[in-house]
C-alpha cells in the first residue's frame, strides 16, 4: 500500500460491507472483510449487521493475533490473517456466503473452465476447499491451500473467498465469482458443460494481465486493435 489514510480505508471497508448485502452476494451478519495496513490488518467485527456499523467498529489486528479496542474481531480472522501475511500480491480478503457459490460449494464441485471468465481468479478453475469448521486454523489452512495461485476460491460447505487489492477489487471479483457460479448450477442442469482446455485458458489469462496493464488484447501480434483517431 502506498500513502495510508485510516479513515477513508475504514469508510471504503464500511461501504463495500453495505454493498455486499445490498448486491445480494451476503445476507444479515455473515461475511466478513479485511485490509491490510501498516499496523497489520484491520477486519470487520463479530455479529455486527453492516447497517449498524460504523468506520470505528472496524478491528484492528496484529499478525500474532492480538487485537485492540472493545469489539471482538471476526470469528473467521484466522483466514484473514493468514492470507494477508502468506500473500503480498494482494491486500484485501472478502469472505460472503453467496447462493450460488455455497450451492457449489456444499458439494464440494470445484469450478471447472467452462466459461473463459474462469480465469478472473487467475487460474484454469476456481477451487473448492475441504471442509473444515469455521473460526478454526484448520479452515484457514485449506483456504489458503485452495488458494495457492488463484484470487479466489469456495469453501466446502461454507461459502466464498475472493482476493484483490482493493476492497473494491475484492467485492468485483466475489460478485464475478457468484456470477460464474449461478451460470454453472444452470449449466449443470443440461448435463456436464465442455471444458476449455489449458492452453486456451492460457491466451484468455495473458488476455486479462494485458488488458488489466492497460494494453489492448492483440495476442496474435496483428496489431489490429482498437485505437484512437489521429
Amino acid at each position: 500500500m502506498t500513502t495510508y489514510d485510516d479513515n477513508s480505508l475504514r469508510e471504503d471497508m464500511v461501504a463495500v460491507c453495505r454493498r455486499m448485502n445490498a448486491s445480494g452476494i451476503n445476507q444479515g451478519t455473515a461475511g466478513n472483510v479485511s485490509v491490510r495496513n501498516p499496523k497489520g490488518f484491520l477486519v470487520t467485527p463479530t455479529s455486527l449487521p453492516y447497517d449498524m456499523m460504523r468506520p470505528n467498529d472496524l478491528v484492528q489486528m496484529y499478525f500474532d493475533g492480538s487485537y485492540e479496542g472493545e469489539r471482538r474481531p471476526s470469528s473467521e480472522w484466522r483466514f484473514h490473517r493468514d492470507i494477508l501475511a502468506s500473500r503480498q500480491d494482494i491486500d484485501c480478503v472478502l469472505h460472503c456466503h453467496s447462493v450460488y457459490a455455497t450451492t457449489l460449494a456444499v458439494h464440494h464441485k470445484t469450478i471447472p473452465s467452462f466459461h473463459y471468465m474462469t480465469g478472473v481468479a487467475g487460474g484454469t478453475t476456481i477451487r473448492c476447499a475441504r471442509y473444515a469448521t469455521f473460526g478454526t486454523q484448520a479452515l484457514s489452512d485449506a483456504a489458503i491451500e485452495a488458494l495457492q495461485d488463484r484470487l479466489a476460491c469456495l469453501l466446502g460447505q461454507h461459502g466464498q473467498i475472493s482476493l484483490g487489492k482493493t476492497p473494491a477489487a475484492a467485492l468485483a471479483l466475489a460478485i464475478e465469482v457468484e456470477t460464474l457460479s449461478r451460470l454453472y448450477v444452470q449449466a449443470l442442469t443440461l448435463g456436464e458443460p465442455p471444458i476449455l482446455d489449458d492452453e486456451e485458458m492460457a491466451r484468455v489469462i495473458q488476455q486479462m494481465k494485458n488488458m488489466s496493464y492497460g494494453q489492448a488484447p492483440d495476442l496474435d501480434g496483428v496489431n489490429d486493435v482498437a485505437r484512437r483517431k489521429q
